[in-house]
């Protein structure tokens, strides 16, 4: 077993905000949420965020909370620094709830406005923030408060996430390429894809042998996903506690990473074919000619891309310009019809061909302190790479996190 030097389980202390789409597009945060809070003693908590663009809110965060209280006694007897249940409720903050318009940001909210009071605090540590949604508060935030860039480390869980807010994601690798940065598009599916899975190390087992049963957070962790871990969101919570966090290059329960200047992004004028191609996770943007409607309000979409059965927002940006951001989060060949109330757009159709991400093309750009999947071969989990970075791990971050669930049934260590 390898001896780890640093992170929070060897004794750091590391500020923590976590904004999360719990309860609207990803069920699995809801698990991720049980996880953190079993091990909210190692961290000191500043905020946790509901920023979800779907059905979410935070009153889904409360819940998860209402279950931590239940064993908060029970977890009191091994640690005197978890947080208590009304410190943690008061710092619990709504975030925005639709996605950004082509801007990359809207008017401030309650979560945006937390980050930046957060980030300027007189510390001096780093304030690490775990993206398990969209970025669209960290964006607003950064929008109004541009000096706190430096004071932020962020570990963000893309692909998905990247592929309903892309907006948002352009504002900030545009006007903030010296953020610190962790683009985990694919490294965090290590935490429920491959590693060592047999016996009670199954995706069920595990739960139904160290979880259910165990306290009201076991309880309210297995009625969840059937039972089955999933928990893409954790791997930005354990590269805390196991590895080097501000070396992003070294292993890590969450992962390890490459530096990239540049993440790809291609503009086209036009309806494109099956001849264009962007890499998975880059970002396609297409600009139509329309209109001039300076009546039509730049934050509401004009129109809508709809591909495999899926509908994503564009927006008249002036001039008689109408754009859109997608992001494919596989290699696939795709097919796209535009749907709108304005008749030189409606019905318009195009295809594209997303491939494989090539290493070559990440050494030259404008981002300094961004890290991102490894490709390699020997790091994948099948065509997820960078995935076994986390999973060669599994055993060791499970046990652990199987021994956090006794302490909520009281079970002296």
């Amino acid at each position: 077993m390898k001896k780890w030097r640093s992170g929070a389980l060897a004794g750091e202390r590391y500020r923590v905000i976590v904004t999360t789409d719990i309860g609207g597009s990803d069920p699995d945060d809801f698990q991720s949420m049980a996880h953190y809070l079993l091990y909210a003693d190692m961290f000191d908590t500043e905020g946790l965020i509901s920023s979800p663009w779907g059905a979410g809110t935070k009153q889904d965060i409360l819940t998860v909370i209402d279950a931590y209280e239940k064993d908060y006694p029970n977890l009191k007897r091994f640690s005197d620094t978890y947080p208590e249940p009304d410190a943690l409720r008061a710092m619990t903050k709504q975030g925005v709830i639709e996605t950004a318009p082509y801007s990359g940001y809207r008017t401030p909210t309650e979560a945006s406005e937390w980050i930046i009071r957060c980030a300027e605090k007189e510390d001096p540590r780093p304030l690490y923030l775990l993206m398990w949604g969209l970025l669209e508060d960290l964006a607003q935030a950064l929008h109004d408060a541009p000096h706190i860039a430096d004071k932020l480390r962020v570990y963000y869980i893309g692909g998905p996430n990247k592929k309903w807010g892309p907006n948002a994601y352009e504002y900030i690798r545009e006007n903030f390429p010296d953020l610190w940065m962790i683009e985990n598009n694919s490294t965090y599916r290590g935490w429920f894809v491959g590693g060592d899975q047999e016996g009670d190390l199954g995706n069920h087992s595990f739960v139904e042998k160290y979880v259910a049963g165990h306290g009201a957070l076991g309880e309210y962790f297995a009625k969840h996903l059937g039972g089955t871990i999933k928990m893409g969101d954790t791997p930005s919570v354990v590269y805390l506690l196991r590895g080097t966090p501000e070396d992003p290059t070294q292993d890590s329960w969450g992962g390890s990473f490459v530096p990239t200047r540049y993440m790809e992004q291609k503009t086209f004028c036009r309806n494109t074919t099956m001849e264009d191609t962007i890499q998975v996770f880059g970002v396609l943007e297409l600009v139509y000619q329309g209109p001039v409607r300076e009546d039509l309000p730049r934050d509401v979409p004009a129109f809508f891309l709809r591909t495999k059965d899926q509908d994503f927002p564009g927006f008249y940006t002036g001039n008689g310009e109408y754009k859109i951001r997608f992001v494919p989060k596989e290699v696939s060949d795709w097919t796209y019809v535009i749907h709108s109330d304005i008749p030189e757009l409606d019905g318009q159709s195009g295809s594209f061909r997303s491939t494989p991400e090539e290493a070559g093309t990440r050494e030259k750009g404008p981002l300094t302190h961004w890290w991102t999947d490894r490709l390699e071969e020997e790091w994948a989990e099948g065509p997820h790479k960078g995935a076994k970075t986390v999973s060669q791990w599994r055993k060791e971050f499970l046990m652990d996190f199987a021994a956090r669930y006794d302490r909520c049934q009281g079970d002296c260590e």
